[in-house]
């Protein structure tokens, strides 16, 4: 059992002021926009639930490989929006997706 691996964690507080714990789902950096940015959920759900995954875009000084908090960004553009979705589908489902677009022209 000590070799689970031990998963990563941030709490954001809303509007409110209530604070909600999340699960890191995976956190990368973009060389495109030259930003990074963080994916999560909401902790304590189980695997077989639909989750709702949010994207943000870490503080400028913050290391991916381990952020240690700080505000955290609002994607702004829809650009953005695209990319992160591109790299969210490889993250789910690997490559399958250029595998597939090859076939289609037969």
């Amino acid at each position: 059992m000590a070799d689970e691996p031990i998963q990563q964690q941030i709490t954001l507080v809303d509007e409110n002021g209530d604070e909600q714990l999340y699960d890191v789902l995976f956190t990368f950096k973009s060389e495109d926009f030259n930003k990074s940015y963080i994916l999560i959920y909401p902790t304590g759900k189980s695997d077989d639930e639909e989750v709702e995954i949010q994207a943000y875009a870490l503080p400028a000084d913050d290391d991916p490989s381990d952020p240690q908090g700080g505000e955290l960004q609002l994607i702004e553009s829809d650009e953005e929006w695209d990319m992160i979705e591109s790299v969210l589908n490889t993250f789910l489902h690997g490559d399958d997706d250029q595998e597939d677009d090859g076939n289609k022209e037969e």
